[in-house]
């Protein structure tokens, strides 16, 4: 038997409540690690936390393809790990996997079926990386470019990412400079975040929010207007990106981080005159799932992991340690705590 320690939900913060720590609870189990054919036995690496997490805290997610957490059992996410025991053809003891249906704890047994091996060399070494630049963030935000961002090099476009300075944004907008943005300009919640943005990672500005008009900095920084929108936060800060946007401009609808803690539908309803401005200038809005892009996936990996390696694209991490803190890391990542992905390590 294993001393196993794990995370449940205790509790949840309610439709239109603020998540806090005390939703979760870490225990002890014993769990035998007597294997079946097919599976293995994993010692967590890293997990990760992210903002659609929010809505599996609710009874209902309002998403079909996403089930809620239940209470009082162990919740899951992405997460990489080593194997440690096998049963299954396919792995072998030391490989790296990884999974979207990850538990939060320190060991588990899991079908091998449910696991893909990761090559270290992929993510140069660095495989919190699999949860972030080069794992679903990452897709995300090459393939929202890619499918949705309309991008062309050599037209003098401008991109303003929100939540510029997370895990999703802090690529998206690298992205846009490589694929031939003129202009790219994140988004974020403060005055060191947008240094980060500019001497790190190459945009052209960073507006902080916090700061108060951003209708006004929006014009400064954006001089000839903004063709590409890669919105993560939705609220007020899109309605103002959105009424700066130029005729045939492109929208690409990721996320809407500050309305997760309301009980709204999803995406969630537009001002009448933000739905004015889009009609009026035939600016594409269309929701953007990186689920229905699988097809994709494996080369994206491998583009964003060339990047990665050649130094194009630049990793932004949080990185707390203790599978205790995970509540605290998910709750900070939901308020802004995090530069670039927020990633817990678990174990060497």
């Amino acid at each position: 038997m294993l001393n196993v320690k794990r995370v449940v939900l205790r509790s949840r913060p309610g439709k239109n409540g603020h998540p806090i720590p005390d939703n979760f609870r870490v225990e002890e189990i014993m769990k035998s690690h007597e294997l079946k054919e097919g599976q293995v036995l994993v010692r967590t690496l890293f997990l990760s936390v992210d903002p659609y997490m929010r809505c599996r805290m609710n009874d209902d997610t309002g998403a079909d393809y996403l089930l809620p957490w239940r209470l009082d059992e162990c919740v899951d996410g992405g997460g990489v790990g080593v194997v440690e025991a096998s049963k299954n053809k396919a792995l072998s003891v030391g490989n790296i996997v990884t999974s979207f249906n990850w538990h939060w704890q320190t060991y588990d047994v899991m079908d091998g079926s449910l696991l893909q091996k990761v090559d270290p060399e992929m993510v140069d070494g660095h495989l919190s990386y699999v949860l972030g630049a080069v794992g679903m963030p990452g897709l995300t935000a090459l393939l929202g470019v890619r499918e949705k961002g309309h991008v062309t090099a050599g037209t003098h476009q401008t991109m303003v990412i929100s939540g510029a300075a997370g895990a999703c944004g802090s690529v998206a907008g690298q992205i846009g400079r490589l694929d031939g943005c003129e202009r790219v300009v994140g988004i974020c919640g403060s005055d060191q975040k947008c240094q980060t943005l500019v001497t790190e990672l190459g945009f052209t500005a960073g507006i902080n929010y916090r700061n108060g008009d951003i209708s006004s900095a929006l014009r400064e920084q954006c001089p000839r207007g903004i063709d590409v929108y890669f919105d993560n936060v939705g609220g007020p800060i899109s309605d103002a990106v959105i009424s700066q946007m130029n005729p045939g401009g492109h929208v690409i609808l990721c996320g809407q981080i500050s309305q997760y803690n309301k009980d709204v539908p999803y995406p969630p309803p537009l001002s009448e005159h933000t739905q004015d401005a889009l009609r009026r200038n035939n600016i594409t809005r269309e929701r953007f799932v990186v689920l229905n892009y699988l097809e994709k996936h494996e080369e994206g990996l491998m583009q964003l992991g060339h990047w990665v390696k050649m130094s194009q694209i630049k990793v932004l991490e949080t990185v707390v340690t203790g599978i205790e803190n995970m509540g605290e890391a998910f709750c900070s990542m939901m308020t802004g705590g995090n530069v670039g992905k927020q990633v817990v390590k678990i174990s060497d």
